[in-house]
């Protein structure tokens, strides 16, 4: 699965997942190494999947898609070619922000954004015409109260410099 992840990586991740948008050199300072070692570790968090992307964060209301909907899909079967139809029809649909394969009464959750309710029959119209699709349930999402970057990571403590280096604080009295 990839590197083990020390306190260093930890605060990197914490940092980018708080402001994708940093410079090199300011999260350098902020973790407490020097740049090289800094971006090092950054593109070995990318090369091992840690890190899959950066993007910026749009108010899905503010273009056009003030509506979010959380839809139960149940399907006729479950056999592996079933639900990679399904999963491949609904790639095609721009509606769908996510879109989780789940255990239980339901099998796939999708979260969709749509302007208004002419909007999602629209969407429901051609969701229910993906081969397989049995059942369908909606729920209107009122309002967002959480939405996360990040999962949560262990506390990082403040890392101690590997090459025996340790900063000195100077008091003055």
């Amino acid at each position: 699965m990839g590197m083990q992840l020390d306190d260093f990586d930890i605060k990197i991740l914490q940092i980018l997942a708080r402001n994708g948008r940093i410079t090199w050199t300011e999260l350098a300072d902020d973790i407490g190494l020097s740049l090289t070692p800094t971006l090092k570790r950054v593109r070995q968090l990318e090369k091992d999947g840690y890190i899959t992307g950066y993007h910026a964060t749009i108010d899905e209301a503010r273009v056009g898609r003030a509506i979010s909907v959380f839809i139960s899909v149940s399907l006729s079967t479950q056999t592996d070619a079933a639900l990679a139809r399904f999963e491949s029809s609904i790639r095609e649909l721009p509606e769908i922000m996510s879109c989780f394969m789940m255990t239980g009464e339901t099998d796939y959750v999708l979260r969709v954004v749509v302007p208004d309710l002419e909007a999602y029959r629209g969407f429901i119209s051609a969701l229910t015409q993906i081969l397989g699709v049995s059942r369908v349930t909606s729920s209107f999402a009122v309002k967002a109260v959480i939405q996360r970057a990040a999962p949560p990571f262990p506390e990082a403590r403040r890392p101690q410099l590997r090459s025996g280096k340790r900063k000195v604080r100077v008091s003055r009295r």
